[in-house]
């Protein structure tokens, strides 16, 4: 479902000739993309299979009070595993045409920074299949972090930078517009 009006008028995160357009369609159309998505949508299923098989079977040999961290842990993990498939989700559908390079580019797809402050490590006795899961989805979000900032901000000039060839232009203009030339 390609959004007509993003190709004639573009959304609020992309203006035409906004240099994160090429970059968001060359990422979607690479290797790395075919790679990380292989991986994370790898990660969310075995992670579900895990939850609803040998995981639940582990959370029951917990004492309760680590049956509740494991829980909280689980939930954790799978709002990671959603954000990052999320996120994945979109640069597919910008692959295959489903939504513009333009679309892609509004605020609401944006990866949120991990927060760490505060986290509170998980108890020792926690399935270590579980702990596991979880160090490589944060893996996975930091590594998808870094490209959605390269991709969607770094790309992004400053607005009161001044265009470099627009002031060769001036320049040539002042020259030869004055006779005297330009400095």
């Amino acid at each position: 479902m390609t959004d007509e009006t993003s190709t004639t008028h573009p959304l609020p995160g992309a203006a035409a000739g906004d240099p994160r357009l090429s970059v968001v369609a060359e990422f979607a159309a690479s290797d790395l993309f075919d790679r990380t998505f292989r991986e994370g949508m790898e990660l969310v299923e075995e992670t579900a299979a895990y939850l609803d098989g040998e995981g639940r079977r582990d959370s029951k040999l917990l004492s309760r009070s680590s049956a509740l961290a494991y829980a909280g842990e689980s939930m954790r993990l799978t709002t990671r595993l959603m954000q990052i498939a999320s996120w994945l989700l979109v640069q597919r559908a910008v692959r295959e045409g489903d939504m513009t390079a333009s679309a892609a580019c509004e605020p609401r797809y944006r990866l949120g920074a991990r927060k760490v402050e505060g986290e509170v490590p998980p108890p020792a006795d926690l399935p270590i299949a579980l702990v596991e899961y979880g160090v490589r989805a944060e893996k996975l979000y930091d590594r998808i972090h870094y490209l959605d900032r390269r991709m969607y901000v770094d790309a992004t000039p400053p607005a009161d930078t001044p265009n470099p060839v627009q002031s060769q232009f001036d320049r040539l203009s002042a020259a030869f517009g004055s006779g005297q030339p330009a400095s």
